[in-house]
């Protein structure tokens, strides 16, 4: 089977460009000095998971999110091809309760994917974070839908953020993730997927139950471009 995959382990294409001059970086020096940074301060934990295009489960991308709380009920993050300093900004999720996902229309649902199995499975964790504080946290991630996008097809080797942004979705049952990729992210980050699935036997999904409309509804979903008419400003 072809497959095209991405993680933190594989050098990412180089973007072309000049190398950040010396001026450059004096001018970022001293307006972060000055400016603040509120909503990327509020970012609280980081996340490393696995998204496949929803068209195509063939292409996966490890996925480091960085997110903060907008509310009890609601997180965004910024999705990174890696935990480094380079690292590429390929997307962003948005995590809400059950609640309230079950508020949205039906066709939008189809694009919010679920995390008990990713979760339970053991397939997302936080890097560094001791097993028994992590899953805390993660006991509450498992009963909640996430939707993304990515903007970069790192998995192709693009040294620039080229075509549409793509609907991601996560893991929903064993066999849908290459084992290779898994052991090269169990390696790196000193974790294993099979003793959290372990200990996080415990934990539940949506109280609902999964909603036959998430995931895609089952079937595959990929943005296409289609020309319109531009609507003027209308003045008085």
């Amino acid at each position: 089977m072809e497959k095209a995959v991405h993680s933190s382990t594989t050098p990412g294409p180089e973007v072309p460009g000049e190398a950040t001059k010396t001026g450059t970086s004096i001018i970022d020096t001293a307006t972060s000095a000055v400016q603040s940074f509120a909503p990327v301060n509020k970012i609280h934990q980081h996340l490393c998971a696995f998204h496949f295009y929803a068209y195509d489960m063939t292409r996966q991308v490890e996925a480091h999110h960085f997110c903060s709380h907008v509310n009890e009920e609601m997180r965004q993050c910024l999705i990174y091809d890696g935990p480094d300093a380079n690292a590429r900004l390929i997307g962003l999720e948005y995590i809400v309760t059950e609640k309230l996902f079950m508020t949205l229309p039906d066709e939008e649902k189809k694009l919010w994917h679920t995390h008990e199995w990713e979760v339970k499975g053991g397939f997302l964790f936080m890097p560094g974070v001791p097993g028994p504080i992590q899953r805390k946290d993660l006991d509450k991630v498992a009963k909640t839908y996430g939707k993304v996008f990515h903007f970069w097809q790192v998995d192709l080797g693009h040294d620039l953020p080229i075509g549409l942004p793509n609907v991601m979705m996560a893991v929903t049952r064993d066999g849908q993730l290459f084992h290779e990729m898994i052991q090269e992210t169990e390696k790196r980050f000193g974790v294993s997927i099979e003793g959290e699935r372990e200990a996080r036997a415990y934990m539940t999904g949506p109280e609902l139950g999964i909603h036959p409309l998430a995931n895609g509804g089952g079937k595959g979903i990929k943005l296409e471009l289609r020309e319109v008419d531009i609507k003027p400003p209308e003045f008085s």
